[in-house]
């Protein structure tokens, strides 16, 4: 009834070449020519109850073999890559590209159907990659100790931001400059609104005194304050150092690890980077369209540019994924469950299944990375 015939394409992708038997695929003719039967208008009849010989009049053959090749292909697609009738199961990640290669009455049809697939991931030795990196992290890294000109130049930090000022300077604005791409093209936009840097004069910084530390937050007093700013400052340098740590390992096991990359998941990335790019412009009451004529880029030009961020990005997922499976490592429930309620809290539109699958991406993330810190 059904034969396919399954060939490997390069970027992890695969072709479907199959043929759909004459009997079974004739089983669709009723099926489509009532479906096209409820939507054709016939004077004389109302809306669906045109009779079959007035409707094979009036619409086309052809009409109706591209509706019963629709229905048959809608039907059987999902069975051929889930490997019914002996066929071999194919993890499909992309929407089908369908060309009809036969198409007739009381004849097979003839198809053939591409797809992206996840791809085969040859991991490299993960463990020892997580262990020598671990290792190699020099003492003069590993000393998170915090002195007091740290804790003195940020209380200098906090005192100048909350001083009084009359202009926004260039140099302020490049204190808050960052690497991050959605960040930088903001600051930039920033810049493009701002014109030109205006001066200001030396403002009195706010004396450093209980009152002053109690309206920053919870604090009791000075000494209190210059301790608790000192414990956040030492974890934040182990958060630093936790995160360089991490991007070290998984670079490596990256860079050793054979994966075909599908252009799908690539396309993917680039979607989520311009989406943050663009929803970050709106947010400063901008024009992203304005916003490309002043860089002078188009939408296009900045996919290329972001490109290696977002293949990057891609094969972090399938690395971590592919790890997780390999050493069965699975989000906490109770912890996805609290995750989720935040979720839901937090975005009261959001949908309840995909803000699960958001909350067991992330904490799985976060528990195989830590089980590669483990490796010592």
């Amino acid at each position: 009834m059904l034969k396919t015939n399954i060939k490997k394409l390069p970027k992890s992708e695969v072709e479907i070449e199959g043929e759909l038997g004459a009997e079974a695929f004739e089983l669709y003719f009723d099926k489509a020519l009532n479906k096209i039967g409820a939507e054709v208008e016939v004077d004389g009849f109302r809306k669906g109850k045109v009779p079959q010989n007035i409707l094979l009049s009036k619409v086309p053959e052809i009409r109706i073999l591209e509706e019963m090749a629709e229905m048959a292909l809608s039907e059987h697609y999902p069975k051929i890559i889930a490997g019914e009738n002996g066929g071999e199961k194919i993890d499909a990640i992309s929407r089908p590209e369908i060309a009809i290669t036969k198409l007739a009455r009381n004849n097979p049809l003839g198809f053939k159907i591409k797809t992206a697939v996840m791809p085969e991931i040859e991991l490299a030795e993960y463990k020892k990659i997580a262990k020598k990196i671990i290792e190699g992290v020099d003492e003069k890294e590993k000393n998170l100790e915090v002195t007091e000109k740290e804790v003195e130049d940020t209380i200098m930090d906090i005192r100048k931001s909350r001083a009084p000022k009359k202009h926004v300077t260039e140099e302020a604005k490049e204190k808050h400059s960052c690497e991050d791409e959605s960040c930088k093209h903001e600051n930039e936009a920033k810049s493009s609104e701002a014109g030109s840097p205006e001066t200001e004069k030396e403002a009195p910084l706010p004396e450093l005194n209980d009152d002053f530390v109690k309206a920053l937050g919870p604090f009791e007093n000075v000494a209190d304050f210059k301790s608790k700013l000192k414990d956040n400052i030492k974890l934040e340098k182990e958060n630093q150092l936790k995160e360089k740590t991490r991007l070290k390992i998984v670079e490596k096991i990256i860079d050793d690890s054979k994966i075909e990359m599908p252009e799908i998941l690539v396309e993917v990335e680039l979607d989520k980077i311009l989406y943050r790019m663009e929803s970050d412009i709106s947010q400063m009451g901008l024009k992203f369209e304005d916003y490309l004529k002043h860089i002078k880029k188009t939408v296009e030009d900045l996919r290329k540019e972001f490109r290696n961020d977002a293949e990057k990005k891609a094969k972090l997922g399938l690395v971590l994924n592919e790890i997780s499976k390999t050493e069965n490592i699975k989000a906490d429930p109770e912890q996805v469950e609290k995750e989720v309620a935040m979720i839901l809290e937090h975005y009261k539109e959001a949908d309840p299944e995909r803000a699960r699958l958001h909350a067991e991406n992330i904490l799985t993330n976060e528990a195989v990375f830590q089980f590669l810190e483990k490796q010592q």
